[in-house]
């Protein structure tokens, strides 16, 4: 990888929320971050855990039983099969 050095101006300021979200969640630098979104952007990220979904990874295992229990009360709907569908 090379280590050339750009200056990015214009920015939409939706995009600049995006790297600065990214860098605080993350704890990387500004540089990183922006680097990151564009290997995504551009496809040729190999990263492991830079996944669709990836950034709720941070809470697993952070909800007490009563939460966990709670949460899969109030999802229990979505389990049920509708066989009138499935006909």
């Amino acid at each position: 990888m090379s280590q050339s050095q750009w200056t990015l101006r214009g920015l939409d300021p939706r995009v600049e929320r995006e790297i600065r979200n990214l860098a605080k969640r993350e704890r990387i630098s500004l540089n990183k971050a922006a680097a990151r979104l564009l290997e995504k952007a551009a496809g040729v990220t190999e990263r492991s855990d830079d996944r669709i979904g990836s950034s709720f990874d941070h809470l697993i295992g952070t909800w007490t039983k009563r939460e966990a229990a709670a949460f899969l009360e109030s999802i229990a709907g979505t389990e049920r099969i509708d066989s009138e569908l499935w006909r």
